[in-house]
């Protein structure tokens, strides 16, 4: 009995070293070997070090990733989940379920450089449940992590390692994006709205990942709401992030202004063939395509319709007739369910044209966009006059 104790606690002590080197893939190594040689109780004590010292050490996907094997072997154990809940999780301010709003007044204060947010926004309880819940994957040098065009419904974090995000170009030649590493997530929206994944994700070297697939997060939410509007706010802020550090209606303004315009998106759905943008109407709203396809459309008078270029993931709809002050001129239409972000015509004049010098700066753009779409209605010898969406 001493002898297996005093083995327990060896382990433990070894977890603690391997830890302290921080490679996820030596340390659970060696724990594995002890289960192929039959030492499953020296294998869970190891397990329980590795997730206790990461936890301790600000390294939650890694302790998460080491409470997944642990649990593995010990189906029943829940103090290690409990401990990590208690570092981690958010503490309850007060009763009642958090609103959407207070979720993201918590995300706004949040510092992702020392948090998870899917994580460390939910309660104690709500956390034990999302750990359940991701599943870790391990991938090889070139292995595909996610292939581009497949129904896509789960996302993933990388816990070690790095991952290339590739995307398919109209000459059919392969473009390799950023990279997603570590502590970096990916494919967050396919947990909002299923759909073809419009990139993949490739391996760049031997890599660790939790998995969260729609499956799940749908279980889970269904006994703890606050995961799904933790989800939501999460994929929103990323998507908004995104498109203020890129699009020149927004990448001009400073960052304090950008932080504030941040707060002022929605996340909106619509089903297939809903209008989103109406010829002749004032445009009300700037729209981010988050998921699905829209195409703008020219009505001509005998009714028929000319379509543009297909609207996909990540294009911008409506600001040009709110940059220029003038009425829409093309119809734009859903043609699959739709997840988009949306801000109102009055928050961009309360933030961004206000400010001083952007109402020309934006106007010049708009300009150049308009020249650009004069280019393509000519060579679509559709009437003059027409302009973009």
């Amino acid at each position: 009995m001493a002898d297996g104790a005093d083995s327990f606690l060896r382990q433990r002590d070894r977890a603690g070293q391997l830890a302290a080197w921080g490679r996820l893939d030596v340390a659970l190594s060696e724990f594995r070997r002890f289960e192929a040689e039959g030492r499953t109780q020296e294998a869970i004590a190891g397990y329980e070090g590795l997730a206790k010292a990461w936890a301790h050490g600000s390294q939650l996907l890694r302790a998460i990733v080491a409470c997944k094997a642990l649990t593995r072997l010990e189906p029943a154990h829940t103090r290690t989940q409990a401990l990590i809940a208690g570092l981690y999780a958010r503490h309850a301010e007060g009763p009642g379920e958090l609103t959407s709003a207070e979720v993201e007044a918590l995300l706004d204060r949040e510092n992702p450089a020392l948090s998870v947010p899917l994580f460390s926004l939910l309660d104690r309880d709500a956390f034990v449940a999302l750990l359940d819940a991701v599943e870790v994957r391990t991938c090889a040098t070139g292995q595909t992590v996610v292939r581009e065009g497949e129904q896509g419904a789960s996302m993933v974090f990388m816990v070690e390692g790095r991952a290339d995000i590739v995307r398919t170009l109209e000459d059919g030649s392969r473009q390799a994006g950023p990279s997603v590493v570590e502590g970096g997530a990916f494919g967050e929206l396919t947990l909002l709205a299923e759909g073809p994944r419009p990139a993949g994700l490739v391996a760049a070297v031997p890599s660790v990942l939790l998995e969260l697939t729609r499956e799940r997060l749908l279980q889970v939410s269904g006994r703890h709401p606050l995961l799904m509007r933790v989800v939501e706010a999460f994929c929103r802020r990323r998507a908004v992030d995104n498109l203020l550090r890129t699009h020149p209606m927004f990448s001009l303004l400073p960052y304090e202004q950008q932080r504030v315009v941040a707060r002022e998106f929605r996340l909106q759905r619509v089903e297939a063939g809903t209008t989103l943008l109406t010829a002749g109407a004032t445009g009300d709203a700037v729209y981010l395509l988050l998921r699905g396809r829209c195409t703008p459309y020219h009505v001509h008078p005998d009714g028929h319709e000319t379509p543009y270029p297909v609207l996909r993931e990540g294009d911008v709809l409506g600001e040009i007739s709110l940059l220029l002050d003038k009425p829409v001129t093309a119809m734009v239409r859903a043609d699959v369910p739709c997840l988009l972000l949306r801000l109102d015509r009055s928050a961009c004049e309360r933030h961004i044209f206000s400010q001083p010098g952007m109402r020309d700066a934006l106007m010049r753009i708009g300009a150049e966009r308009l020249r650009r779409t004069a280019r393509v209605l000519a060579e679509r010898s559709l009437p003059e006059g027409d302009s973009s969406v």
